[in-house]
């Protein structure tokens, strides 16, 4: 860019992390190679190995781009309790076992110079047969509700508005998220050139427990929404399972899905969420670093 050029957009990188030490490093290095002005806002929630240990050696190398600070809870809490820290005007989700492409920021700033609400393409990386299943889409008001927030990037205040990621969710607290913002009239713009690089599952076990989980989740979804199958392709969906491990992962997820279904009486989500306490307070602080963090 050259120097009569606009300047960037101030982008708060916001992640929530547990028991990453393996893959946190690469990580926070591949953010470090993206353009600035930018802040690293990073959420602990409370990791019994490594992970903190190589956060904190980071912060202490970049103090002037670093806002990391434990809290035990949810993904969904994390995330807001990084959102309440930041201080750029747009923020940017990323997850610990994830690498960004270098290009990744420039991408979704100019994302959001048209929309609040920017979705970037997430590349798996790892074994191929776990790698190549395609998301199963979930439409509301004809958009896309189903990027995840390993790669999903929002205008703070409209993201404090919405009332942040529901801390209910075990998983499917991106897509609460995204339908909540496509019906308050935002529009979800996908960004191919906002590029992530996310590490599958490293054996068909795992594969399948993680898929297990996000069939629980959507299985939430519907307790807090409603019956949503109407929103799905089935059609589509039936279409895209080539091959034994993709059915695996969908039995996977319908086995989710029937897990809460029988054990959920009692528990079932309301409409309305408990707020986290650090976000409302970000509520009356448009400008964001309402509360402490290290260094």
């Amino acid at each position: 860019m050259g120097s009569n050029g606009p300047r960037p957009e101030f982008v708060s990188i916001v992640l929530t992390v547990r028991n990453e030490q393996t893959h946190l490093a690469r990580l926070l290095d591949s953010l470090l190679a993206q353009t600035p002005p930018f802040e690293i806002v990073l959420v602990d929630a409370l990791s019994p190995d490594g992970t903190w240990a190589i956060a904190e050696t980071f912060a202490r190398a970049h103090p002037e781009i670093t806002r990391f600070v434990q809290r035990a809870g949810s993904r969904g809490i994390g995330r807001n309790v990084g959102v309440a820290l930041a201080r750029g005007e747009f923020v940017a989700f990323i997850d610990g076992d994830c690498i960004a492409d270098s290009a990744w920021l420039d991408a979704v700033r100019a994302g959001f110079r048209s929309s609040d609400v920017v979705a970037g393409r997430t590349v798996a990386v790892g074994p191929v047969q776990y790698g190549l299943l395609e998301r199963v889409e979930l439409f509301q008001r004809g958009s896309d509700v189903t990027y995840p927030s390993c790669n999903l990037g929002y205008r703070r205040t409209l993201f404090v508005r919405l009332g942040g990621f529901d801390p209910r969710f075990v998983t499917a607290e991106d897509i609460d998220l995204n339908i909540r913002a496509v019906e308050a009239g935002a529009t979800i713009l996908y960004v191919p050139d906002a590029v992530v690089y996310h590490q599958m599952r490293p054996n068909l076990v795992r594969f399948v427990v993680q898929a297990f989980w996000n069939g629980y989740g959507r299985k939430q979804l519907t307790e807090k929404r409603g019956a949503l199958w109407g929103s799905y392709r089935l059609r589509r969906l039936i279409a895209n399972q080539r091959s034994l491990t993709a059915w695996l992962r969908l039995g996977g997820a319908f086995s989710g899905y029937g897990a809460r279904l029988i054990t959920g009486f009692g528990r079932r989500l309301s409409p309305t969420a408990p707020p986290t306490p650090e976000l409302e307070q970000a509520a009356s602080s448009p400008n964001g670093a309402s509360g402490s963090a290290m260094p």
